[in-house]
């Protein structure tokens, strides 16, 4: 790994933290404005060996149901450099408006197919120990709006 993807690296997830972080703090002010489709920058960290798992329970049920739910998949990444590569996915999502990612979640987690894929795919213990949700939107010279 060079020191200037590693340094990219650095900086894109501070700024997703960050993010993250201050939509928190400024939840309300957050919600207020995005009235129209927003996007979800969404990572999560696996425990040791348990990433393979995780790609697996995606590939096999989880992409389908998010749109089954209303969601709009967008794209799955995994860091390339150590040590993220070995227990990050990182995917966006795309939803009409806030509402609809809320009522869409909601409907989601009840899913019973989702229940069955989670319970099944955790048998030997779970597939995540973080789950960071940040809710972005497209800036006016973003080729994605």
């Amino acid at each position: 790994m060079t020191v200037t993807r590693f340094v990219k690296f650095a900086v894109m997830t501070g700024v997703f933290v960050s993010g993250f972080a201050l939509g928190g703090a400024f939840q309300g002010r957050v919600d207020a404005q995005s009235k129209g489709r927003v996007y979800e920058l969404r990572t999560y960290t696996t425990p040791e060996g348990k990433l393979t798992d995780l790609h697996a329970r995606f590939r096999n049920h989880t992409v389908k149901l998010f749109e089954k739910h209303g969601m709009t998949n967008v794209g799955y990444f995994v860091p390339e450099d150590m040590p993220l590569a070995k227990n990050t996915l990182i995917y966006v999502l795309s939803h009409k408006d806030r509402e609809t990612a809320k009522q869409s979640w909601d409907e989601f987690r009840k899913d019973p197919d989702w229940v069955k894929a989670r319970t099944a795919s955790e048998v030997n213990g779970p597939l995540t120990t973080q789950v960071v949700s940040v809710f972005m939107d497209p800036l006016d010279f973003s080729k994605m709006k």
